[in-house]
């Protein structure tokens, strides 16, 4: 059984990933293989980790891997409202130095263009369970 859903939402200049529940061992292959592609593509990727309750080493890796990814493709991937747990797992592995973290999704997509909010409205919007 899947402990985390992931759902993307594209705009014009970026993609919102938004992850509930747990990213753990269990899924973390499958969560790289869905921001793989996504980071890859060119345009800039926000990971929403509002709903993320739980984050292990495994998962931590997979949105690194997926930044690489992001900035080979000449983009960047940003994470933002991370609770206070995850916050606390960024902090403590370095993690805060690496990544842009912002307090919410709107400042990391804010932060792409001019506006603050998203520069068109939702392209598409789908809602992907991750199952292992």
């Amino acid at each position: 059984m899947s402990n985390v859903e992931l759902s993307t939402t594209e705009y014009d200049r970026h993609v919102v990933v938004a992850l509930r529940g747990e990213l753990d061992v269990a899924d973390a292959a499958s969560v790289t293989a869905t921001l793989a592609p996504l980071a890859a593509g060119g345009r800039r990727v926000v990971v929403d980790l509002e709903t993320l309750e739980f984050i292990d080493s495994s998962g931590l890796a997979s949105l690194v891997r997926a930044r690489q990814l992001a900035r080979q493709a000449g983009s960047d991937l940003v994470l933002a409202a991370p609770q206070q747990q995850i916050l606390r797992m960024l902090a403590l592995t370095r993690l805060t130095e690496v990544f842009a973290v912002h307090a919410r999704v709107a400042e990391a997509a804010g932060d792409v263009g001019r506006d603050r909010a998203p520069t068109a409205p939702p392209a598409a919007s789908t809602a992907v369970l991750v199952a292992t």
